[in-house]
Order: C-alpha cells, then structure tokens, then sequence
C-alpha cells in the first residue's frame, strides 16, 4: 500500500513539472506558429504585414493558453 502511494505521489509530482514546462514552451512556440501561418498567408495574398499580425496573434493565443494552465494548477493546488 505504501508503494502505491508513493508512486501516486510521484506520479502527481511528474505531472506538476509537465505543467511547468508546458508553461515555458507554449509562449514561444505560439508566437513562431503565428509568424510562420502569417508569413504563408503573406505568400498567398501578396502582402508584406500579415506575419507581424501573426506573431501577436500567436502571443495572444499563447499568454491565454498560459493563463489556462495557471489558473487549473491554482485550482488543482487548493
């Protein structure tokens, strides 16, 4: 029985550092996804400024992701 809750703890523990890492991944990877689909869209409809629009959009998009994942681990933490 102890084992079980050990590796229940360590389990919870594992799952805690993904959610760390998500956090410092998806800000970056948001804001290259967004350059990189504006940049396409650029290709496509001839423009030079979709991509910039795109970075922020990523960001925007990541900084919610962020926050979502924040606010479940305040909630799961209580």
């Amino acid at each position: 029985m102890a084992d079980n809750k050990k590796q229940h703890s360590a389990l919870k523990d594992f799952a805690k550092a993904e959610s760390m890492v998500q956090l410092a991944i998806v800000l970056p990877v948001a804001c290259v996804v967004g350059w990189f689909l504006g940049g396409l869209m650029d290709r496509w409809l001839h423009q030079q400024w979709i991509s910039i629009v795109g970075i922020f959009v990523g960001a925007v998009a990541g900084l919610i992701q962020i926050f979502r994942v924040a606010s479940g681990y305040m909630r799961s933490s209580d």
